[in-house]
C-alpha cells in the first residue's frame, strides 16, 4: 500500500482553509480551553434547563473537581467513568479530569448493567461518576466493587434554587428516580472538598491519554479507542479552520446547539470542544427524544448558529407539524453525522429551515471527523464531502491495494487525529491500523476525481445474495421514499439456498400500507437480488443514544 501523493481534494477547498494544520503551542486539550477560560470569563459557556454558567464560573468548578480527584491518591493515568447525559456536570467532571491529569471514559448514561460492567472492567476505571436516575442500574453490580470512589449527582445539583425545583420534579413528579442504595459521595460535596484543597497543575504533554472512547461494539464487545491529547486537539483545530469561511468576521459569540449526547465523540468534539474553544455559548439538550420539549426548546432560541445532529433527529423534528413553527434565522451551518442523512430527510429539512444539512464522516477511532461538506454546501450532495485538513484518505480493495475512483473499496484513514490503538488490544490494533498509520473503518466508499467521497455501506453491514453485493443504505434510501413509510431498516437474512436474502423492518407513516405494497414498489425499484424477500413492521426502531438505527437489535429479533 502506498501513501497517497494526490490528495485531489485540495484543490477545492475553499479559500483560507489550510491544506495542513499546526498544533501551535499547545501542549494539551486543557492549555487550549484554559485559554477561552481566560479570553471570555464574562461570556455564558452554556445553558441547562434555564440555567446558565459562564466561562469564569465553568473554570473555577471544573478546577474545584480537578482539585478533589487529586485528594484521591490516584495513579498517574487513572481512568474517570463519567455517565452522565447534557448536563452541566458534565462538562465540569470532563474538564476537571483533563486538568488533573487523569483519563475520561466516556459511558453512554443508557447503558444496561451488563454494559456498564464491560466498560468499568475493561477500562480499570478508579472513579464512577453516574447521575442518580441511572444509579440503579450500578446497583446492579455494586457488589463487584470495580470501582474506588462514586459519586452521584442529580440533574439540578448545580443550578442553585432552580435545581432544587429540577429534582423534586424528577424525584416526586415524573418518577425518573429508582430506588438504589450504596456508598458514594455527592457531587457537590466532591467540589467543596477539592475548592477546600486546591489545585496543583500537573504536567501534560500531548501523548497522554485524554479519553478512551468505547466504540458501539456493532460487532464483538466494545473496544476503547486511546484518543491523545494530540489526537483530539487536532481534530478541533480542523473542525475549526473548516468552518472558518462561515464564520469569519463574525464578533457576536456563536450558539451551539447540544441535542447528542457528549459522551459519544461527535458531540464531544464537534459541539463541547470546538465550541468552547470559540467561546461559544452551549445549548444543553438533557433528552432529545423527548422531542415536543425539545421543539418547545427550539421556539425559545432563534439564536442558534450551528445545529449538529442524525439523521433521526432530524426525521423526527420535520415529521411533527409544530416545527413548521420554529423559526431559526440565524442559522448558519446544519451538520449531519453519526450516520448516512437520507436524501427525503435532508430536502424537506433545507425546505422548512432554509439551511442544507451538510453531511460529514467520522469514527471514534478518529477523534472523530475525517470527512465533511464545506459550510457553504447549498444542497444536500449525497457525499460525504472531502478529508479535512493534514487527512489522507484511500480507498482500497480487500487486498490493500487502492481502487480507481468511483470504484467501492473501505475507507482508509491517516491523519493526526487517528487513535493511538485499542486499550489493552494491541493484536486487534495491530489489524486496524496499518504500518503506514492508516485506519481501516469497515466503510465502503467511493471517492471522485476531485476527491469527494461517498459512502456506500459498512464493511460488516453488507448483504451477500448469491454472490452478489447488496448495500442496505441503498435499499433503505429507496424504501424511505415510498408513501406511507416513516423509516426503515433492512438486514441480510439466512437462506439455504442463496446464503442471504433481504429483510426489511419498517416503520409505519400509513396505517393501511401492506407487505405486498412495499414488495411491489421494489420490484419497480432495483433489480431481484437486492429486493426484500421479507417485509416486518414494527412500532420502532432500535436505536443507539445517539439515535442511530441498530441493526444489530434487529438481527437478534
Amino acid at each position: 500500500m502506498q501513501i497517497n501523493p494526490q490528495k485531489p481534494w485540495l484543490k477545492n477547498y475553499l479559500e483560507g482553509v489550510p491544506h495542513e494544520i499546526h498544533l501551535g503551542a499547545y501542549s494539551s486539550i486543557v492549555e487550549l480551553l484554559e485559554e477561552s477560560f481566560a479570553k471570555y470569563p464574562t461570556r455564558i459557556a452554556m445553558e441547562s434547563m434555564g440555567h446558565t454558567t459562564n466561562y469564569r464560573q465553568l473554570d473555577i468548578l471544573s478546577q474545584d473537581f480537578a482539585a478533589y480527584l487529586q485528594t484521591l491518591g490516584l495513579d498517574a493515568g487513572a481512568r474517570i467513568a463519567i455517565m452522565f447525559p447534557n448536563i452541566p456536570q458534565y462538562l465540569i467532571a470532563m474538564l476537571g479530569t483533563l486538568r488533573a491529569g487523569f483519563t475520561v471514559v466516556n459511558v453512554n448514561p443508557l447503558y444496561t448493567a451488563r454494559e456498564l460492567e464491560h466498560q468499568l472492567r475493561d477500562s480499570g476505571a478508579s472513579v464512577l461518576l453516574i447521575l442518580e436516575n441511572f444509579a440503579h442500574i450500578y446497583q446492579g453490580i455494586v457488589d463487584q466493587a470495580l470501582v474506588k470512589k462514586v459519586i452521584v449527582s442529580s440533574l439540578g445539583e448545580v443550578m442553585g434554587p432552580k435545581g432544587v425545583i429540577i429534582n423534586l420534579i424528577a424525584r416526586h413528579v415524573k418518577k425518573l428516580v429508582p430506588q438504589w442504595r450504596f456508598p458514594f459521595i455527592k457531587f457537590n460535596q466532591a467540589l467543596k472538598i477539592g475548592a477546600g484543597h486546591g489545585f496543583t497543575r500537573p504536567s501534560l504533554g500531548l501523548d497522554a491519554i485524554a479519553f478512551l472512547q468505547y466504540t458501539g461494539g456493532t460487532t464483538g464487545v466494545s473496544k476503547g479507542a486511546v484518543l491523545l491529547h494530540r489526537n483530539i486537539l487536532a481534530n478541533i483545530i480542523q473542525i475549526e479552520s473548516w468552518l472558518e469561511p462561515a464564520l469569519r468576521n463574525r464578533e457576536q459569540q456563536l450558539v451551539f446547539l447540544c441535542p447528542l449526547p457528549m459522551t459519544h465523540i461527535f458531540a464531544l468534539t464537534a459541539c463541547a470542544l470546538l465550541g468552547m474553544r470559540k467561546g461559544a455559548k452551549l445549548i444543553l439538550i438533557a433528552n432529545p427524544r423527548d422531542i415536543t420539549g425539545f421543539i418547545k426548546l427550539l421556539m425559545k432560541h432563534p439564536e442558534v448558529n450551528i445545529f449538529p445532529g442524525v439523521n433521526t433527529l432530524f426525521h423526527a423534528l420535520i415529521h411533527r407539524p409544530e416545527f413548521k413553527a420554529v423559526k431559526l434565522p440565524n442559522l448558519l451551518v446544519t451538520i449531519g453525522g453519526g450516520m448516512a442523512v437520507q436524501k427525503k430527510t435532508a430536502d424537506l429539512w433545507k425546505k422548512l429551515t432554509g439551511v442544507p444539512i451538510a453531511q460529514g464522516y467520522g469514527l471514534s477511532e478518529t477523534s472523530p471527523v475525517v470527512c465533511v461538506n464545506t459550510p457553504f454546501v447549498e444542497d444536500f450532495t449525497g457525499s460525504i464531502g472531502m478529508p479535512v485538513p493534514s487527512t489522507d484518505v484511500l480507498i482500497l480493495d480487500d487486498d490493500g491495494v487502492e481502487v480507481p475512483f468511483g470504484t467501492p473499496g473501505e475507507i482508509c484513514i491517516q491523519g493526526p487525529q487517528v487513535m493511538a490503538g485499542y486499550w489493552n488490544r494491541p493484536e486487534e490494533t495491530e489489524q486496524f491500523i496499518t504500518r503506514e498509520g492508516y485506519f481501516k473503518s469497515g466503510d465502503i466508499g467511493i471517492m471522485s476525481a476531485d476527491g469527494f467521497v461517498q459512502i456506500i455501506d459498512r464493511k460488516k453491514d453488507m448483504i451477500v445474495v448469491a454472490g452478489f453485493k447488496v448495500f442496505p443504505n441503498e435499499i433503505e434510501e429507496l424504501i424511505s421514499l415510498m408513501p406511507g413509510v416513516r423509516e426503515c431498516a433492512v438486514i441480510g437474512f439466512p437462506h439455504r439456498k442463496l446464503g442471504e436474502i433481504v429483510k426489511a423492518y419498517i416503520v409505519k407513516d400509513q396505517a393501511d400500507l401492506t407487505a405486498a405494497q412495499v414488495i411491489q414498489y421494489c420490484k419497480e425499484q432495483m433489480t431481484s437480488y437486492k429486493r426484500p424477500r421479507k417485509v416486518v413492521f414494527i412500532d420502532e426502531m432500535p436505536k443507539s443514544n445517539v439515535g442511530k438505527i441498530l441493526r444489530r437489535h434487529l438481527r437478534e429479533l
